[in-house]
């Protein structure tokens, strides 16, 4: 194989931007040889603006047995990806998926399952992996230049979304439509950036989730999570849509000082000597350890989706390891279910999550949601990718 021939489920926000990257040959070695959407104007649109030579179905099953494509990117609604995805390593096909891996992580879980039994390379659209500014972050906390991490907190405030936002369709903020609120929908990015780039692992979390609040919508916009780790650090995790101005902070505090990322750097506040000797050998009344505090150089660049999507072709054609493997969307979205699990049941969560009640509790939002559909029905309405 000397090229990948790529097909894309899903022309909304997402698909649509996808697919003209692709159009404009800026993943080397990647053709978009078909797409994919339940919507004739979107059909037509393909028509007319990609090219008559890239082939167009109404079904991700028609694409998928055509014998058209070599891999897919599923960029249809949060519930439909990971039975997509699992219908596509049936075919055979190598699979790239946009970001939420899925909704709850029992559903997630199966489709990994199905990726490991397929053997085909399979991958997840974490775009901001490429970000420079975590690129070097995850760096220097694998590189032990911050000592053992002591503290994690994320202020992520800045998704302010006005009523009119919600109400431009019937299926946002909704529990059937979407499968929740700014959890699922704004932060799936910093809830992989945080594990990632720290490589933590949870052991509980208390989280207490808002529903609806200041807004006329039923699912969660504002969330403050407590996180306790294997190592005995701690976290805070604060999010919410209806803040003016935001707030993008993410700090990580360790043995030998504390970095910080916002305002489009990365701030490193460095003790001389590791806090730990420090005090051990300290013996005045009042004193801490000399610190610098300067801005990390990092570089220019990361190209977001086109640089997953050329590594995903890349993993393909030369078996080169995935910078944002598909298997990895579970941890994030461990993250949210357990936000929203802790806050259901009002009580610590343990990890890893009780999958069975999480879905069961998830169920119970979903009969209750102003859009009457059951998590596993197919949802015809392209939303992914309109945060």
């Amino acid at each position: 194989m000397s090229s990948v021939r790529i097909g894309i489920v899903g022309l909304g926000n997402m698909g649509t931007g996808h697919a003209k990257y692709l159009i404009a040959n800026e993943v080397k070695d990647g053709v978009l040889a078909a797409v994919c959407d339940s919507r004739p104007e979107r059909l037509e649109w393909a028509r007319s603006e990609l090219g008559e030579h890239v082939r167009r179905f109404d079904t991700p099953e028609a694409m998928y047995a055509s014998g058209a494509i070599d891999g897919v990117l599923i960029c249809t609604p949060h519930y439909d990806h990971p039975r997509q995805a699992i219908q596509a390593f049936s075919h055979g096909l190598h699979v790239l998926v946009e970001k939420p891996a899925g909704v709850y992580t029992k559903q997630v879980r199966e489709m990994n399952e199905a990726a490991a039994a397929s053997g085909n390379v399979f991958g997840i659209m974490y775009n901001q992996r490429t970000n420079p500014l975590y690129a070097k972050l995850k760096e220097l906390l694998e590189s032990g230049e911050l000592g053992e991490i002591r503290r994690t907190n994320w202020i992520i405030t800045n998704w302010y979304r006005p009523q009119s936002y919600y109400n431009s369709g019937g299926w946002r903020a909704t529990w059937a439509g979407e499968g929740g609120g700014v959890l699922i929908n704004q932060d799936p990015h910093q809830l992989d950036l945080w594990g990632w780039t720290t490589g933590l692992k949870p052991k509980r979390m208390r989280a207490f989730c808002q529903f609806g609040k200041h807004r006329d919508i039923e699912v969660e916009n504002d969330v403050t999570a407590y996180v306790e780790y294997e190592n005995g650090a701690t976290g805070v995790f604060v999010t919410s849509t209806y803040e003016s101005p935001g707030t993008n902070r993410f700090e990580v505090s360790g043995d030998r000082g504390k970095l910080v990322v916002e305002n489009g750097k990365l701030t490193f506040s460095r003790l001389r000597v590791p806090e730990s000797e420090f005090n051990r050998t300290f013996t005045g009344s009042f004193g801490q350890p000399e610190c610098w505090t300067f801005d990390v150089p990092v570089a220019s660049g990361g190209s977001q989706h086109a640089a997953i999507t050329q590594d995903w072709v890349n993993a393909i054609l030369k078996g080169t390891p995935l910078i944002a493997p598909g298997e990895e969307g579970i941890n994030g979205l461990m993250l949210s279910n357990a936000m929203l699990l802790s806050t259901w049941i009002d009580d610590w969560v343990e990890f890893p999550i009780d999958e069975d009640l999480f879905y069961d509790k998830l169920q119970e939002q979903i009969r209750n949601s102003k859009t009457k559909k059951d998590a596993n029905h197919y949802v015809t309405a392209d939303v992914s990718g309109t945060h």
